[in-house]
């Protein structure tokens, strides 16, 4: 009786969770009907696909198990709302896609596009074209695949009568971004990367290319897109983090994550010594990421707390309806010209990285705050991978401030560094017409920092960098970038050309860069020659906290030093005018120091 009994249990509670399933998938479906996006058909297939399979069958997924398992509305969304737009003539389209894409998107042929013999070709690679004819008005087209294939189709337009003298126009487009230039050899085939078209057909001259960008299959990745979190959330806060967007002195940011049941919470700090406290509740922010199966949504909370003291050590914890932190610290910096700041290259979410940081933390437990150049993670979309930071580097960055600056995976494949802004909170005060956040600068007692996305239009920051250091009287001035622009592999030439101009002109001490996953320090740098003294020249400094093994290097004659069998923390050292350098690698050893003494 007790067996039969827990039985109906089981199934009444089946049957209960099937019928809340189905209302929830009702209400999905009725949503898709009525918006037909395509975010929101991922959305709601994604949903279905959790709720009915397992991580198992989903890691095995093939396009036809995927259009066997969707419902009509969704089929005609992946077939039709990936791009459209309008025009005013009869038009023949051709959209290049990319031969070494093996899974052919599914709408293509049946839409009624053929294949011809023609080929576009790029630096790297060469494009079949499908061309179709469609009279004026709305053009549709569909995904580039279920799989993330980072070279998708792009789409090039032109009249049907090329005799007709009307003007053809292409309006209403979506996605909003997008660029409108000459089919021409020359034009960008994608709009975040350097590729340009190079070889294309007669039939396509006097077209209007649409270029594309790379990140736009994750729109419909669902190929060996499943993740898993390592690290989900409770309704107890962690990752705890510490940043600054204001002064140094006088503020901190503190942020931390709890799940979505928790809508509300707080930091409680009180300076070290006392039982003052002040409270102060936390901004809220939902993260969602459709593809990790284990937990889509988390909450993100920040507080930002100005009007303290300088010179001055706090304690402080943060409650979550209940559930608290354990009591944990942070020092705004005093009116002295002495601290210590560590900072690393590439970090890439990795647990060697974190064993390495916690490392440095031992070892220098007096420095200030943590910087990273860059590739924090591999990719900025994927929230796991900024939950493996946080869950490998325990409380590091609840004592000590993070201060970044985001690179190419941070910023990957075109598609921004969103989850890295809602993650973190920085200065504002960037450069006009970019990111908010993802360049900025902070003054930390007589240094100056000026962080950098590089990823960004060199030309839209430039007249920055040259305001911020002609504004400043500090006596240290460092430059954080993910690119360096004086490498053996890639140098960056534009870099070269528009901003180390202006770093000699107003004596930027040390240049801090990552992307080439090795070790080098310049000899000091001015006009883009070596000079004789730091006091006149600038340190360009590449490092990686991955383990790097690069056996065969070309000669560069500005290196003063170079490792490549390691991975490695740069300390530096500010006493007044005086500065200390030192490199560690992983196994603790120093390979590389210098000094710089502005007192003389």
């Amino acid at each position: 009786m007790q067996l039969i009994s827990k039985h109906l249990i089981m199934n009444n509670f089946r049957i209960i969770v099937i019928g809340i399933l189905t209302l929830l998938l009702t209400s999905c479906e009725q949503k898709i009907s009525k918006t037909n996006s395509l975010s929101d058909t991922m959305d709601g297939i994604l949903t279905r696909f959790y709720s009915e399979f397992t991580p198992e069958e989903l890691n095995n997924v093939t396009p036809e198990f995927i259009l066997t398992n969707i419902h009509p509305e969704e089929r005609k969304a992946f077939a039709s709302k990936y791009w459209y737009f309008d025009v005013n003539v009869p038009v023949i389209v051709s959209v290049m896609r990319h031969e070494g894409q093996k899974m052919m998107p599914f709408w293509i042929e049946e839409a009624g596009f053929k294949k011809t013999d023609l080929k576009v070709t790029n630096e790297e690679y060469t494009y079949e074209v499908w061309r179709k004819e469609f009279p004026a008005g709305k053009v549709e087209l569909g995904i580039s695949g279920f799989e993330n294939h980072r070279t998708p189709y792009f789409v090039s337009v032109g009249k049907a009568d090329k005799s007709d003298a009307e003007e053809l126009k292409i309006t209403n487009i979506f996605p909003t971004s997008q660029d409108q230039q000459p089919m021409e050899k020359g034009s960008h085939v994608y709009t975040c990367w350097t590729l340009e078209v190079q070889e294309f057909p007669e039939e396509l001259k006097g077209d209007i290319l649409l270029s594309s960008y790379r990140g736009r299959p994750r729109e419909s990745h669902i190929i060996g897109a499943l993740r898993q979190t390592e690290f989900p959330s409770s309704t107890k806060p962690d990752q705890i983090a510490l940043t600054w967007s204001g002064d140094t002195k006088t503020s901190i940011d503190i942020q931390w994550r709890t799940s979505t049941s928790v809508k509300s919470s707080f930091v409680k700090y009180w300076k070290e010594g006392t039982t003052d406290t002040t409270t102060v509740a936390s901004s809220v922010k939902e993260l969602y990421d459709r593809s990790i199966y284990n937990e889509s949504r988390v909450n993100r909370h920040t507080v930002q707390i100005s009007g303290l003291e300088p010179g001055t050590s706090y304690q402080y914890l943060v409650e979550a309806e209940g559930n608290h932190s354990k009591i944990k610290t942070f020092s705004t910096a005093n009116e002295d010209d002495k601290f210590s700041f560590i900072w690393f290259g590439d970090t890439h979410h990795s647990k060697q990285w974190a064993n390495l940081l916690q490392q440095a933390e031992a070892k220098h437990p007096e420095v200030a705050f943590y910087s990273i150049a860059g590739d924090l993670v591999d990719s900025g979309l994927y929230r796991d991978e900024w939950d493996d930071i946080f869950g490998f580097t325990g409380d590091v960055f609840s004592r000590k401030p993070l201060m970044p600056v985001p690179g190419n995976h941070d910023n990957q494949d075109g598609l921004g560094n969103q989850l890295y802004y809602d993650l973190l909170s920085y200065p504002t005060n960037g450069p006009e017409g970019i990111d908010k956040e993802c360049t900025y600068s902070f003054v930390y007692k007589n240094a100056l920092f000026l962080m950098i996305d590089a990823t960004q239009e060199l030309d839209s920051i430039t007249p920055w960098i040259e305001e911020q250091l002609k504004a400043s009287n500090a006596t240290w001035k460092f430059a954080m970038f993910h690119f360096p622009p004086y490498n053996w592999e890639e140098p960056y030439f534009d870099i070269q050309e528009k901003w180390c101009p202006i770093f000699d002109k107003y004596h930027v001490d040390m240049v801090m860069s990552g992307h080439i996953h090795y070790y080098m320090r310049s000899k000091p740098m001015f006009n883009g020659e070596v000079v004789e003294s730091f006091n006149n020249g600038t340190a360009y400094v590449i490092s990686t906290g991955l383990p790097s093994n690069h056996n065969e290097m070309t000669d560069e004659p500005y290196a003063a030093v170079r490792d490549t069998k390691s991975q490695y923390y740069q300390k530096i050292d500010i006493d007044g005018g005086r500065f200390k350098f030192s490199c560690v690698n992983g196994e603790g050893v120093e390979i590389d120091s210098f000094e710089i003494n502005k007192e003389i």
